[in-house]
Parts: C-alpha cells; structure tokens; sequence
C-alpha cells in the first residue's frame, strides 16, 4: 500500500514540475540576453547568455585563451551538451577570484542558471544533472596552534 501511495505521489511531483517549468517564461533583456552568477570555491562569475554562434568569452578573451587546458574547457561546454544546445549560444562572462579551476566551475555554474532563464524547459536536464546545485565545498581554515587547517607542529615526547 505504502508504495501505490509513494508511486502516486512521484507521479504527482513530476507533473507539478513540468508544469512549473512549462509555465515558466523566459526572462531576458532589451539586448535578448539572460544574466546569471555562479560560484566555486572563492571564484564568481558573472554570465551572460544570448543566442548565437556558439562563442564563449572570458574576461574579454576567448575561452582558449582564458582556460588553456582542455579539461577546463570541457567543463564549461559541458551544460550545452546536457542540453543538446552546442554551438546555439553566444556567452560572455567575467570571473574574479580563486585559481582557473574554480573560475571555470563557476562560470559552469553560471552558464547553467542563465540557460535555464534562457530556456526554461532545459531545467529538468541540467537539474538532474548537477549542474545548477552551488558546489558548497571550500578550504578549511587554518586553525591557531597548528601548521594549517589538520597539519599540526611535530610533537616530541622528551
């Protein structure tokens, strides 16, 4: 019986959310664009999304002049291949704080929210995902009486 009733109540959820994400309306602004911020570790960014060729710019350079590894720049094409949408998008964004690391999973982070206010039927696939949960994970602090946040001073006995 309890399992009807959670199967109903699935159900029930998946409906309301394609409603709520069928309803949703896109929200852009004078110039067509969608604005969002994302973030990772100490990095912020700040993105913006329109339609285009497929052009992705980072603090006024092109994303293989910002982030030369490829792993960094696969990270940021990875919301366009979730959403079936590469090369449908133009986006340009500005990142301040942190290592290229979290610079690029910010700037996912944000490409992910602008798409979605862009799109707003992409929110199920990018939601499930991962792409649109805050990674909350960041350094621990030094704490007073060690050598950094675990590491502590060498103990001797005698």
């Amino acid at each position: 019986m309890t399992e009807a009733v959670n199967e109903t109540m699935k159900e029930a959820l998946e409906k309301v959310e394609t409603v709520a994400t069928a309803t949703a309306e896109p929200q852009k602004d004078a110039l067509g664009r969608s604005y969002a911020t994302g973030k990772r570790k100490d990095s912020v960014a700040r993105v913006w999304v329109k339609a285009g060729k497929g052009k992705i710019t980072v603090n006024g350079k092109d994303i293989n002049d910002y982030f030369q590894r490829p792993v960094l720049q696969m990270l940021l094409n990875q919301p366009f291949a979730v959403a079936d949408r590469t090369g449908l998008f133009d986006v340009d964004c500005t990142v301040k704080g942190g290592g290229l690391s979290g610079q690029a999973g910010a700037v996912k982070h944000g490409i992910s929210k602008a798409l979605v206010l862009f799109e707003p039927g992409l929110r199920s696939a990018l939601k499930k995902a991962g792409f649109l949960t805050r990674d909350s994970r960041v350094v621990e602090r030094k704490k007073p009486g060690q050598k950094k946040a675990r590491k502590r001073f060498q103990f001797s006995k005698r």
